[in-house]
Formats: structure tokens, C-alpha cells, sequence
């Protein structure tokens, strides 16, 4: 597989994926729509297996290891669902699994991965992290990246494949950034199905690493502040750079803030329990129904709901205090 993610490259990880993850649903909601004022469908990958998208991406690379490299083992860094997701994909499949991850990283995410019998490191820092799993490689392990892999991409890709396959009728699609290799294997997917179907990104403020980069030109590393852990990757790659530069019409950045009220929306209009990472897709929901107008259907991935009662509580009584 080339650097640049293909069509077929999605249609394959589908194919060795299969019996591995879930096919998720894909609804349409009465309540958004009304409060958004036009069409919504949701894509509920918060009810994949490890409670985000991201096994669809780990057991494609996993599978595509030589036998050799799996009885060695995999290692990556994970600031929260990566290191959760590859813990359990690895516990299910019989392969060693070193989860390296930042002390400031949730402890709920910690607890999880323990749990699950990989072996846990901790590290001052996400710079640290990586130049730990680095040299991991020269134990014999290979290193699994949570972004920068066209394998990743292409098995996140199927949420795209799944969700345009379901609502055929979408014209608009939002999806959150981390890294960015959800949106460039969703981009890619919806695209290789519905061309004119147009791909929006949100990030949060505080975790805006790809419009930072998009403003730049380049790739700029930079320090995670906001309570989107999930979305907080410190920088972009070129790879996945150029896939949003050229598939990907615009990304909003959202303030925490209106993450957290999408959150309570979401919850109260569609019985979801979403992290901010996911919700930030409806408070950008708005802003793109101002530029496609009422009819357009709008469809939002709901990446992940790995959040506990006590987070919520805390942001509400943070951001949004006269709803506690």
C-alpha cells in the first residue's frame, strides 16, 4: 500500500476486518433535525467493540503483520481509546501489547488497559511517549501509529464505507480530527462511493493540531489544553495533511465549551452517551447547515463515548453551570 489511502484500500479492510468488528448502526434523528433545522443521520461508533472506531484501524494492521512480527508483539503511545482499543484487540488475538502513555492520561483509560493484561507504561510527557515507543522497535516490537499508517487509515475508512451505504442520501459528512486518519479514510471512502459528498472536520480548541497545520503549510507540534483528550494529538503528519487538504472542504475549531452543551444534546434529544471528541460534530453541525442550507442531509460520526459520570459532571459544572 502506497502513502495516499485508495478506495480499494478501504474495500480490502473491510473485507479482512469482517467478523472482527461491528457493522454499526447508522440512524437518522427527528430531534437533531428539527433543532438543526434540516436532515441528520449519526453514525454510532461509540457502540463498537472497545466503545470507539478505533479497532477497525488496529485489527487491519494487525492482520496485515507477518507471523513473526505478531509473537513479537506491537507497541504504540496512547493518550486514551488507541492504547484501550489495541489492549483489547490484542488480549482478543493472543498477541503481547506495550501501551505507552502520558501520566496526565485518564484514569480510567489506565485502569481499562490494565485490565485487559497489556503492559502499561507511563511517561512524564506525549513527546516522551513516542520517543519510548520508538525504542521499542529495537526489542523486535512493531510499532502500531495511531494516525500516520495508510493500514489505520483504511480500516477506519469502513465507518465511511458502512455510513454512505446506509443513508445514501448524505451530502454533508462531519467527522472529528485527532490525528486525522479517521476523516482521510472516511474522506476517502465516502468519495470512492458519492464523490460529491462533501467532508467537513471539527476539532476542538486546545487540540487543533490539523488547522494549525493547515494554516501553516506544514506539520507544527503543539501543546494539548483541551478536554478532548481523545482528539489531542500534538501535531499532524504530511501524510495525513495532504489527504484533508485535498478531500475536505473546511474544519471548524470548537470551544470546549460548546462541546460539553452538544454532549447534554446529544444525550437529552438522542439517548447518546458521547465523549466531547464525538460531540463536537454537532456543535459544528451548526455552522455547516448555514452553508449548505435545509435540505442538505448532514451526517455526523459519533466516534466514541469513553467517558465516565464523574468527567460529565466536572465539565458541567465548568462550562455549563446552570445545568448541573
Amino acid at each position: 500500500m502506497s502513502g495516499r489511502l485508495a478506495f480499494a484500500d478501504v474495500l480490502a479492510a473491510r473485507k479482512a476486518i469482517a467478523g472482527h468488528v461491528l457493522r454499526t448502526p447508522s440512524v437518522e434523528s427527528p430531534a437533531l433535525a428539527r433543532r438543526l433545522g434540516g436532515p441528520l443521520a449519526l453514525k454510532l461508533e461509540l457502540l463498537q467493540r472497545s466503545g470507539c472506531f478505533k479497532p477497525r484501524g488496529i485489527v487491519n494492521k494487525v492482520l496485515s503483520l507477518g507471523e513473526d512480527e505478531r509473537a513479537r508483539g506491537i507497541v504504540t503511545v496512547s493518550g486514551g481509546n488507541h492504547g484501550i482499543a489495541m489492549a483489547e484487540i490484542a488480549r482478543a488475538m493472543g498477541l503481547r501489547a506495550r501501551i505507552v502513555m502520558p501520566e496526565a492520561a485518564p484514569e480510567r483509560s489506565k485502569a481499562r488497559i490494565r485490565a485487559e493484561g497489556a503492559e502499561l507504561v507511563l511517561v512524564p510527557d506525549i513527546g516522551t511517549a513516542f520517543a519510548t515507543a520508538e525504542a521499542a522497535r529495537a526489542e523486535g516490537l512493531t510499532y502500531v501509529h495511531a494516525f500516520d499508517d495508510p493500514v489505520i487509515m483504511a480500516g477506519h475508512g469502513t465507518v465511511g464505507l458502512e455510513f454512505i451505504e446506509d443513508i445514501p442520501d448524505l451530502t454533508d459528512v462531519i467527522v472529528s480530527i485527532g490525528g486525522g486518519a479517521l476523516i482521510s479514510g472516511v474522506a476517502t471512502a465516502i468519495k470512492g462511493v458519492k464523490p460529491e459528498v462533501r467532508i467537513w472536520g471539527v476539532e476542538t480548541e486546545g487540540a487543533d493540531a490539523m488547522s494549525r497545520a493547515l494554516a501553516a503549510g506544514k506539520p507544527v507540534e503543539m501543546q494539548v489544553t483541551s478536554i478532548a483528550t481523545t482528539l489531542g494529538a500534538p501535531y499532524v503528519t504530511e501524510r495525513t495533511l495532504a489527504h484533508v487538504r485535498d478531500l475536505v472542504e473546511e474544519v471548524f475549531v470548537i470551544p470546549d465549551r460548546d462541546a460539553v452543551t452538544a454532549l447534554l444534546t446529544l444525550a437529552e434529544d438522542a439517548k447518546l452517551w458521547a465523549e466531547p471528541a464525538a460531540a463536537c460534530t454537532l456543535a459544528a453541525a451548526h455552522r455547516v447547515r448555514e452553508r449548505v442550507g435545509a435540505e442538505a442531509v448532514i451526517g455526523l460520526v459519533i466516534c466514541g463515548g469513553n467517558i465516565s459520570f464523574d468527567m460529565v459532571e466536572g465539565w458541567v459544572k465548568r462550562f455549563a453551570p446552570d445545568q448541573a
